[in-house]
């Protein structure tokens, strides 16, 4: 329990060398602490209450948060986030002279920074897509009742249902067309499933045959009655599953497709080359906690407010090299 694990070192707990660093489950401690960031990795929005508690007291002592966990902040300016989710913060930024950077747990560098970089190399572009291409089967965060895998397919998970979808893990779609300087008539989603004829292992236990095993979904930033911009997740159980869905040339990568002029493609892979054998999924997760804590300074710099994708400069990651 989080109570038990309170007041242990920290290197103690990881099964590591003590690093004189204290656990606690205490915001006052930490707000009390005045660090210059706050690097937040906590629960998605289904615990929105939660993050806004806890995120909303540093904001207000001045200490600037640069976080994973709420999507939606990605774009703060999108119009389906609710006003109890954006003016808590907005306010506790003004009160304390502090910025909210969120980067998103999906990851939100691969939906954003990725696609808008490379759209800067491009005189014209029809569309682009921004895939998710990954196996599942070592991951063990949580996609039951998220996205319905190990589950019957007639099970509604939450993120099929088009509203939800695009609140939790849409905010890229209209963040990259105000980027391109349009506004979108729509953005619509689809969903489909996957069912496998086998039992399939998993990190997690086994799902047996008839229940689903991958899910691929779309949500499509609809312009001028055509979809330009689309976020693809195509999420496995096994490399074989959902043979005939969308695949990397690679296993296990995101992929940016822009169809233009120049046309562009580009594959991202994450992967730990340390003998230590942890998932392609885990090494991206991984990426997506760096992000965050590699965009402090850079937030540190900037006015107090929200911060996304747009306002801040290259990060190459100072002291990474040594």
């Amino acid at each position: 329990t989080r109570s038990e694990r309170a007041g242990q070192d920290v290197g103690t707990l990881l099964g590591l060398p003590e690093t004189g660093i204290t656990t606690t489950t205490s915001v006052e401690e930490l707000v009390a602490l005045r660090p210059d960031a706050l690097v937040h990795y906590g629960p998605t929005a289904q615990y929105a209450d939660d993050n806004i508690r806890v995120i909303s007291a540093f904001l207000r002592a001045g200490v600037d948060v640069c976080s994973t966990a709420m999507t939606p902040w990605v774009w703060p300016q999108m119009k389906q986030l609710p006003a109890s989710w954006r003016d808590p913060i907005t306010e506790a930024c003004e009160e304390g002279g502090a910025s909210c950077f969120t980067t998103g747990i999906d990851p939100g560098f691969a939906n954003d920074l990725f696609p808008m970089t490379l759209m800067g190399l491009c005189g014209r572009v029809d569309s682009v897509r921004a895939s998710e291409l990954l196996d599942y089967t070592d991951y063990e965060g949580d996609y039951e009742d998220e996205m319905g895998i190990g589950r019957p397919p007639s099970y509604t998970p939450l993120l099929e249902i088009p509203d939800l979808l695009v609140m939790a893990w849409g905010a890229t779609v209209p963040m990259i067309a105000h980027a391109a300087g349009i506004e979108l008539d729509d953005i619509t989603t689809t969903w489909e499933k996957w069912v496998t004829p086998t039992d399939r292992p998993t990190a997690k236990g086994v799902i047996e045959a008839g229940n689903v095993a991958a899910i691929r979904f779309t949500i499509n930033g609809v312009y001028d009655g055509r979809e330009v911009i689309t976020l693809e997740h195509v999420n496995r159980i096994g490399l074989d599953a959902a043979p005939e869905w969308p695949a990397g040339s690679a296993d296990d990568v995101y992929r940016v497709d822009i169809t233009g002029s120049p046309s562009i493609s580009q594959e991202t892979a994450f992967r730990f080359t340390d003998g230590s054998g942890r998932a392609p999924a885990v090494a991206g997760c991984l990426a997506t906690g760096l992000r965050a804590l590699n965009a402090v300074p850079y937030v540190n710099d900037l006015p107090a407010g929200w911060v996304t994708a747009l306002d801040l400069p290259l990060i190459p990651g100072v002291g990474t090299i040594r």
